[in-house]
């Protein structure tokens, strides 16, 4: 019960330096406007144009795909620091992660998910 309460007094917490923050800009932030503040602008430089065609729902896909299993494959870290320590059921259990992720990918492949056409 302990660790339900320090949870949701850290919960609180947040809720509260959020609420905070957002009270704080509301209320020190600036109130006019200002033509030349509200333009948007590229490195300084007045826009050329508005923003042109959208790009292919694949590239969205791939860095997606990429993001997971980077993020995945970030797990091999702490498991080899260790290794030793964690004796045959470690081994296995990081062996069937690494099934499991080669499984995705084998998916994603067979799917035509890392296809760029």
């Amino acid at each position: 019960m302990e660790s339900l309460v320090a949870v949701l007094v850290t919960f609180a917490l947040i809720g509260a330096t959020v609420l905070l923050i957002l009270g704080l800009s509301s209320w020190l932030g600036p109130r006019r406007k200002n033509p030349v503040k509200d333009t948007p602008f590229e490195c300084g430089w007045a826009p050329i144009a508005t923003p042109g065609e959208r790009l292919n729902i694949k590239f969205y896909l791939i860095a997606i795909l990429f993001v997971l299993f980077d993020i995945e494959t970030i797990f091999l870290f702490p498991w080899a620091i260790v290794f030793r320590e964690l004796g045959p059921a470690g081994f296995f259990s990081m062996l069937t992660f690494i099934g499991v992720l080669v499984l995705g990918l084998v998916y994603a492949w067979k799917r035509g998910a890392l296809e760029w056409e």
